[in-house]
C-alpha cells in the first residue's frame, strides 16, 4: 500500500502543479492556479478585468473586457497540454507562434478551436485547427465537462489529440499546410504560419471559457527546411 501511494504521488499531482516525472520531463507550468503571471494582453501590459482566478481556474468571465492573453515566452518546437470548459453557447481558441505584429494574435497565430458543438454542428468545431484541419472524430464531453488538449508542434508532424483522441496530423510549412492556408481568410496575412516561433495564446473576446493545468515541455530539435 505504501509503494502504491508513493507510485500515485510520483506520476500524479494535484491541478496546476507538476508531478515528479512531469519535472524531469521538462514540463513548465504556464498558469500556477492563483494568478496571471507569465500572461499579458495582446500588445498590452498585465491581464485585463475579464480574465478571474477562481477555483484554481483561469476563466475568461466577461469577454467584452478580457481579450486575448499571450505567454510572456515564446516557444518554437513543444508539447502543450491544458484543460477547458465552458457553459453552453460559447466560443474560445488556444494559438501558437503568435507575433506581437498584426492587428490580432490570429493574423500569425494557427488556432486550435474551443466551441461549443451546439452552435455550428458542421462548422468549426472543438479540436479543429480553424480553417485548415478537420476531424470526423467526436471526443468532447458534455457541456460543463472538463476536457483535455495535447498539441504536439514538431518540425516533422504536429498533431491534436482531445481527451486523448488524436484528431489529425500536419507538417507547418509543408505543400499541403501551405495550399489549405492558400484557401482560407488566411492567406490574406502574409506572416500566419510562418513564424516557427512565438508566444502561445488564449482567446478571450468571444465568450466564457475556464482553463486549468496548462503545462508546455519545450522539444529540443532542429527545424526541418519544410517548417522554417
Amino acid at each position: 500500500m505504501v509503494a502504491s501511494a508513493l507510485c500515485a504521488l510520483f506520476l500524479f499531482a494535484p491541478d496546476n502543479t507538476l508531478s515528479s516525472k512531469e519535472a524531469q520531463q521538462g514540463w513548465k507550468l504556464l498558469f500556477d492556479g492563483q494568478s496571471t503571471k507569465g500572461w499579458h494582453n495582446f500588445k498590452g501590459k498585465g491581464v485585463n478585468s475579464g480574465w478571474v482566478i477562481e477555483n484554481g481556474e483561469l476563466q475568461c468571465k466577461d469577454p467584452h473586457n478580457a481579450g486575448d492573453i499571450l505567454t510572456d515566452d515564446k516557444y518554437d518546437w513543444f508539447e502543450l497540454q491544458l484543460d477547458w470548459k465552458m457553459p453552453a453557447g460559447q466560443n474560445s481558441g488556444v494559438m501558437f507562434h503568435v507575433l506581437d505584429s498584426g492587428g490580432a494574435p490570429w493574423f500569425s497565430g494557427p488556432e486550435i478551436q474551443i466551441m461549443d458543438t451546439a452552435v455550428d454542428p458542421k462548422g468549426q468545431l472543438a479540436g479543429f485547427l480553424y480553417e485548415l484541419y478537420r476531424s470526423d472524430k467526436n471526443a468532447v464531453k458534455p457541456i460543463g465537462e472538463w476536457n483535455r488538449f495535447r498539441i504536439m508542434i514538431d518540425p516533422k508532424k504536429c498533431f491534436v489529440e482531445v481527451n486523448g483522441v488524436r484528431y489529425y496530423d500536419f507538417v507547418l510549412g509543408s505543400p499541403d499546410f501551405l495550399e489549405r492556408v492558400a484557401k482560407s481568410k488566411f492567406r490574406a496575412y502574409p506572416e500566419f504560419g510562418k513564424a516557427g516561433n512565438g508566444h502561445i495564446a488564449i482567446q478571450g473576446d468571444h465568450g466564457l471559457v475556464s482553463f486549468k493545468n496548462i503545462k508546455i515541455r519545450p522539444l529540443k530539435v532542429k527545424a526541418t527546411k519544410g517548417s522554417e
